[in-house]
């Protein structure tokens, strides 16, 4: 799970880390100044011998400000926040890339995941989808269209490397999209806790190149044509 993290195998996968690290550096920012000048009034204001308390009624505008100033500050902060991540999901979530040709179906199910691949013809949905188990096969620097299913429960599609997380609902169809950049093979999961088998149902997405995914193609396509014809 943390080698998966340290690799961004897809084209948006930059994109959500670096809104991640946005957030991180400006929480960390205030974390660090709020306990700063916390433990600095803490020790500005301690008990001294012969001088009495203060009784503070926060109601004095040079009161006021250190609760005013830091909150208007916070907002502004939040502007950014709000900016990015907005930009992100739209980019990840609400938009497909207009050139995306290669769908593929994903179905979860207690505990496995099964993949549906079109075929030579390129179109799923026909008599030579190539269908797999736990193994997803799909082509580099192709954006790659899925419909995600769920047989029985709530599961959720996970790629840590692509960045991806996507829940998967009984009864609905969800459409999504990735673009992976690196070929190799990565890491799938369920992270959503789907039953006594949830920790049983890891599965695996194969990277290829042009000529790798057209040789498996043509490899599954031969098989399933063999044995169609000698049942």
């Amino acid at each position: 799970m943390i080698e998966s993290l340290r690799v961004a195998a897809s084209t948006y996968a930059s994109d959500i880390d670096n809104l991640i690290t946005l957030i991180g550096v400006l929480v960390g920012f205030w974390f660090i100044l709020c306990e700063v000048v916390f433990f600095w009034l803490i020790w500005r204001y301690r008990a001294k011998p012969g001088v009495k308390a203060e009784y503070v009624t926060g109601e004095e505008k040079s009161q006021k400000r250190w609760i005013t100033i830091p909150h208007l500050l916070v907002l502004v902060c939040d502007v950014f926040i709000i900016w990015g991540a907005v930009r992100v999901w739209v980019e990840v979530k609400q938009h497909l890339p207009e050139d995306a040709t290669h769908v593929v179906r994903v179905m979860s199910q207690q505990w496995a995941w099964s993949f549906d691949h079109p075929g030579p013809d390129g179109i799923l949905d026909t008599d030579d989808d190539i269908r797999t188990v736990d193994e997803l096969h799909v082509q580099v620097d192709t954006p790659t269209i899925f419909k995600l299913e769920s047989r029985d429960v709530l599961h959720s599609f996970s790629i840590p490397a692509f960045r991806l997380k996507q829940d998967a609902i009984p009864g609905r169809v969800i459409t999504g999209w990735f673009q992976p950049n690196l070929t190799g093979t990565f890491d799938i999961q369920c992270a959503e806790i789907c039953g006594i088998g949830h920790a049983l149902m890891p599965a695996r997405v194969v990277v290829e190149s042009a000529e790798e995914h057209a040789a498996w193609i043509a490899e599954k396509s031969a098989t399933h044509l063999a044995s169609a014809t000698n049942p």
